[in-house]
């Protein structure tokens, strides 16, 4: 493919050379006097450029004559492709990276572990709250009965167990 693009850059140079060559004999020519007929110049320029043709190369034309067949360019076979595709089609496939499994996850869920997943921080905030609430229930019972200290410190227990 580089190789293309390179022929095709200095055919493309080639033919920018002969077409500067051209103007500059175009224009010599107005200057000068037309002594000449313009039928020889163009014969002249023919002449050169029949000198400088490329050779001719027959790749889909098969001749009978000897010296053609010499230009006879052999058939070259395409390149295959897909090896090329199957080496990125692996490269592509990530390696499956096997790590530790864990049971935890391979165990199937209740069906309501994402509502006590959602609901874990909310019953932790109550959770607090209650034990504040409880914590003020002694209080005024101590200020109320401070003789009764013994009894309300069990019936908070009893509380606590009745809770769980």
């Amino acid at each position: 493919m580089a190789e293309e693009a390179g022929r095709l850059q200095e055919q493309a140079l080639k033919r920018r050379e002969r077409l500067r060559a051209l103007r500059e004999r175009q224009l010599q020519n107005r200057d000068k006097d037309e002594k000449e007929p313009a039928n020889k110049q163009f014969k002249e320029d023919d002449d050169e450029e029949e000198v400088k043709h490329r050779e001719l190369k027959l790749r889909n034309y098969v001749p009978e004559d000897k010296e053609l067949k010499e230009r006879l360019v052999p058939n070259v076979k395409p390149v295959s492709v897909e090896d090329k595709v199957k080496d990125q089609l692996e490269a592509g496939k990530p390696e499956p990276v096997i790590e530790e499994v864990d049971l935890v996850n391979l165990a199937p869920r209740k069906p309501d572990w994402d509502l006590k997943r959602d609901v874990a921080k909310k019953l932790e905030k109550l959770e607090k709250r209650t034990q504040r609430a409880i914590a003020e229930l002694i209080r005024e019972k101590l200020k109320g009965n401070e003789d009764d200290l013994a009894s309300a410190v069990g019936a908070v227990k009893q509380e606590d167990y009745d809770s769980e």
